[in-house]
């Protein structure tokens, strides 16, 4: 039978189990996915602990890449033998196989290996919504952008390179300040020396920066509004840290009448042609090389409790895959 990992309570990474799991066929429209590789996010911590909440017994996981073994009535987009990969609802990505809704399937190119497409889904296009719609960025600017040594940040680095964008990333060390620099960031705050806040005045003569994409949240959030230029963006897309603690509106006036926005990847690819056009950006830019997907970590999917484990302590950078 095949093996995924399943969780019957919210907890610390010890509530996942490594188990014998029922495949079935696809029902309408479904596919069964054979998985070549899982994708590891920060999401999944937020499914586990319960921060974000789902039923029980379930699955946990968001991405992956393989092939199709089998579609069900009414999926004509993808069929039996495509390479395929995804970033979509329910949970249930850890898993040697698994049938899931066809609609999040996206068809991978050839150029692109089963374990790239598993690593680069949900961040990929995490950054591709938050440059090109959340605030669309045209070339020229400054930003802010936090942990920008992570798995979305080292991808968010390349691509503001590659589209003219002067960045700015705060990383926790200077190792991650290094790798950041080497693939693209053009100023690195290191948050456990210097005071970001501090050193964006410094780099853009006290202006302030138009847009902060900020996945830290309680730690960072009150900083990241006073990075911002008057009438600038606050992109709160994730909550590392902690949730967001209630905050007055008054505090975006008294700013200079700041916009904010909490923004989420399944919004911007919950209508199909969404979701095919954000990833044909995506590919294209990776098939380019204009963005190359760092796998930094690879772990058996069984070990899954130690991936967890690292990526909660820091330890890890770029991506991160699960191998079935």
């Amino acid at each position: 039978m095949p093996k995924a990992i399943r969780i019957s309570k919210t907890g610390g990474p010890e509530v996942m189990e490594y188990v014998d799991v029922e495949v079935g066929d696809p029902g309408p429209g479904e596919a069964r996915v054979r998985q070549h590789a899982c994708g590891l996010n920060y999401i999944d911590v937020y499914f586990r602990t319960g921060a974000y909440p789902q039923p029980l017994p379930g699955g946990i996981g968001m991405e992956g890449a393989g092939v199709v073994e089998a579609v069900g009535a009414g999926v004509s987009h993808v069929k039996a033998g495509d390479r395929v990969a995804y970033a979509c609802r329910p949970t249930g990505a850890y898993a040697e196989a698994r049938v899931m809704p066809a609609a999040g399937l996206v068809k991978l190119p050839d150029e692109i290996d089963f374990e790239t497409g598993a690593a680069m889904m949900l961040q990929g296009l995490t950054v591709q919504y938050l440059f090109r719609r959340t605030f669309p960025l045209r070339g020229g600017e400054t930003i802010l952008f936090h942990a920008a040594a992570g798995g979305v940040g080292l991808i968010a680095c390349q691509w503001a390179r590659a589209i003219g964008v002067t960045m700015i990333g705060t990383v926790g060390s200077d190792e991650k300040a290094e790798l950041a620099r080497a693939h693209g960031c053009t100023h690195t705050i290191n948050y456990n020396k210097e005071n970001f806040v501090e050193r964006v005045k410094e780099i853009t003569g006290g202006e302030g920066v138009p847009v902060v994409y900020d996945s830290i949240g309680r730690d960072t959030f009150t900083g990241s509004l006073d990075c911002l230029a008057p009438l600038g963006m606050m992109v709160s897309f994730g909550a590392a840290s902690g949730p967001v603690p209630p905050f007055s509106l008054n505090e975006l006036a008294s700013r200079g009448s700041l916009f904010i926005t909490r923004p989420s990847l399944f919004n911007y690819t919950a209508k199909r042609a969404d979701l095919e056009n954000s990833a044909a950006d995506l590919f294209s830019m990776v098939t380019s090389r204009k963005v190359r997907i760092d796998i930094n970590q690879r772990y058996a999917l069984r070990d899954a409790a130690q991936a967890h484990s690292d990526l909660e302590a820091r330890k890890t950078t770029g991506s991160t895959i699960l191998l079935p």
